[in-house]
């Protein structure tokens, strides 16, 4: 009687241990917090702009590279090293596969259909297949050259109109971002939208892509207080709902002229595949798509160009070295090739150098986890969102030797950086399939304003590098700078002009 009586204890005991371990919440050992969480709003009172800026001093306070924030009803970890980034997007890269779920990619993304908005599962691997095999394969790129090409001599030929007879003060970012866009909008529907006369379509086209970059880069509070949706706080849900209208139906007329004109375009690519996997290629599917190309493809490469230029006019021995290997690789006879890039590793450097201090996202795009697991000793919950500051690793001194210094040199002879110490275009599975097209165009246009004009400083003060806000984290003061065509360029000049 006394042995049946333990071993009935002894399994009530095992059955309420068990009840209390599978109801009782587990108890996790999260990364610190640099502050203590205020009641419903958590650590929103600490999200200030510049948001990389603003996170790496909460790092500092923490005196961790990883750390935790109650964002309102949402749990964040903030990683600010190289190696916690591995061990986030490499050892861990299909729990932090999936995305969090925000109102703007509901209503502008499709209802989070597009590659960048997706939950990481067959949808997205077949967003993912389409756009890096089907539209940005190299054999496609290649076959879009000319539309590159033609574009470069647009923006040469304009800074040869405002400086040929001599210095000239010039804007640069209008002019960068004039060729950014076309390059992408010709590669996606054939047609040059952004030029000096903007009327009719290409107005309302511009004007309705503006919009989509300034609901982007807005914080939206309702994304972290879910009660705020109930009462549709600030009406944020009706305008994007209108506005999602009116996204939607802009496209749709690109993809029914398509259907019409059969153009030798992205869209019109799309459509022929849709005739064969109509449930794949579906409508929406390719208006998801437009937006991605358009959003992700444009800002990114003019903002770079632009720091970059930034850069060089304030390092004039930097700009002489890239000018005297341009003249050795490409000469003075014919413009700079995309051909010709592979030949100009010091060129390559300076983008490299651009990107680490300048990365066209400083941020990238969160992450969000879809199962507990551990990052640097601590636990990381299911759901928990992931913000990778790409713009701390780049400067963190325990990876490179005078972070804060512009020296293009530190990359000369490496033929390649730990793609998780340099993250222009993230790192894992939802890495940027665009990091070819992005290297062509800025290499290309980067070099042509090197071997092409003479550049300097409106002032003997150096130009300022302070950042602005945004996504993108554009200069804060758009460029200006002296330009002068390159006395041995002008013949070149004027035969690329008559071909445009």
């Amino acid at each position: 009687m006394e042995i049946n009586r333990i071993i009935n204890n002894t399994l009530l005991f095992l059955l309420i241990f068990l009840v209390y371990r599978l109801l009782a919440p587990r108890r996790y050992r999260l990364p610190p917090s640099p502050a203590v969480s205020l009641p419903i709003i958590g650590h929103l009172h600490l999200i200030k702009q510049p948001l990389h800026r603003q996170l790496h001093h909460l790092s500092q306070i923490s005196g961790s590279p990883i750390f935790s924030l109650k964002l309102g009803f949402r749990r964040a970890v903030v990683v600010s090293s190289a190696d916690l980034v591995e061990e986030c997007l490499a050892k861990n890269d299909i729990i932090f596969a999936n995305r969090p779920l925000v109102l703007v990619d509901k209503y502008v993304g499709y209802n989070h259909k597009t590659i960048s908005g997706a939950p990481y599962g067959d949808h997205w691997r077949s967003l993912r297949r389409i756009v890096a095999q089907d539209l940005l394969s190299i054999a496609r790129l290649n076959g879009f050259l000319h539309i590159r090409v033609d574009e470069i001599r647009y923006l040469l030929s304009g800074l040869d109109k405002t400086s040929r007879h001599g210095f000239a003060k010039v804007e640069l970012r209008p002019r960068i971002s004039e060729f950014t866009f076309n390059v992408i909008v010709r590669m996606i529907a054939g047609k040059r939208y952004f030029t000096q006369e903007k009327e009719g379509e290409q107005a309302r086209f511009l004007e309705t892509i503006k919009q989509v970059f300034e609901i982007a880069q807005a914080s939206n509070p309702q994304d972290f207080l879910p009660f705020l949706q109930w009462i549709d706080y600030g009406g944020f849900q009706k305008k994007m709902i209108a506005f999602s209208k009116k996204l939607d139906r802009l496209f749709q007329n690109l993809v029914d002229e398509h259907r019409v004109e059969k153009r030798d375009t992205m869209i019109g690519h799309l459509l022929s595949l849709q005739e064969s996997q109509p449930e794949v290629y579906t409508d929406e599917t390719i208006k998801g798509i437009i937006l991605t190309l358009i959003f992700a493809g444009t800002d990114t490469s003019s903002v770079t160009i632009e720091w970059a230029m930034s850069l060089l006019v304030n390092h004039p021995h930097v700009l002489e070295k890239a000018r005297k290997e341009l003249d050795s690789q490409v000469g003075l006879h014919r413009l700079i090739s995309e051909e010709d890039l592979s030949n100009l590793p010091y060129l390559q450097c300076i983008i490299s150098e651009t990107f680490r201090l300048f990365p066209p996202l400083p941020l990238l795009i969160p992450h969000q986890s879809s199962k507990d697991c551990v990052v640097g000793g601590f636990d990381i919950p299911r759901g928990t969102m992931l913000f990778v500051n790409a713009w701390a690793v780049h400067r963190d001194p325990n990876v490179w030797n005078e972070p804060t210094t512009f020296n293009p040199g530190r990359f000369e002879g490496k033929d390649q950086v730990e793609t998780h110490k340099l993250l222009p275009f993230g790192m894992g599975r939802r890495a940027c399939p665009g990091l070819g097209l992005g290297q062509r165009t800025v290499g290309l246009a980067l070099g042509s304003l090197i071997q092409c004009f003479d550049w300097e400083r409106t002032t003997v003060e150096e130009v300022e590098l302070e950042e602005g806000i945004g996504l993108t984290m554009p200069k804060l003061n758009p460029l200006e700078v002296m330009c002068k065509l390159r006395p041995a360029m002008y013949g070149v000049i004027q035969g690329a002009i008559l071909q445009s």
